[in-house]
């Protein structure tokens, strides 16, 4: 089974990270699955580069922890391809600490006998994901002068993987 649009969990809600604190030794989730991200910041992050973007969310959405690893992939791909791996640095400047939950629905055959529909319809943890403000900066990249064409055009295709319109800004 593959995982659910954008649409089902876009819209901000209560961030879901933590338990009540009322009851100690129930202090956190159980079952979270991993983060699909692998590192926040690639590149070069000892390295003197002048020309600072960011990618801008203009609206407030929740955004999942593979759309930000779709996002960081494509713009590294792309300025790895142009400077080489110490001619940049790029930072994903978000958190996946939201827990997104899913109340499958069973169908097919005999469904109606072992599910449950909206009765105890909380649902299993299946992902996190990022709570973004709008005006908020999701990704952040650096390169050196007169280099803004390509930086632009990395963070214009890393926005296309995030499911909220995105400006283009610098520092």
């Amino acid at each position: 089974m593959g995982i659910r649009p954008a649409r089902c969990y876009k819209k901000l809600e209560r961030p879901y990270t933590r338990q009540s604190r009322r009851k100690p030794k129930k202090g956190f989730v159980k079952g979270v699955p991993g983060s699909k991200i692998h590192r926040f910041e690639v590149g070069n992050s000892k390295g003197d580069f002048p020309v600072v973007m960011y990618v801008v969310a203009k609206a407030p959405v929740q955004i999942r922890h593979n759309a930000l690893e779709s996002a960081r992939i494509n713009a590294n791909k792309t300025l790895n391809d142009e400077f080489g791996k110490t001619g940049y640095f790029l930072k994903v400047r978000v958190f996946p600490h939201h827990v997104m939950r899913e109340n499958p629905l069973a169908s097919g055959a005999g469904a109606d006998r072992f599910q449950t529909g909206m009765r105890k319809a909380f649902g299993r943890p299946i992902g996190t994901a990022a709570q973004v403000k709008a005006g908020q900066k999701i990704i952040e990249a650096r390169v050196g002068k007169g280099q803004e064409k390509i930086i632009r055009k990395a963070l214009k295709k890393a926005a296309a993987k995030l499911p909220v319109p995105c400006n283009i800004e610098s520092a």
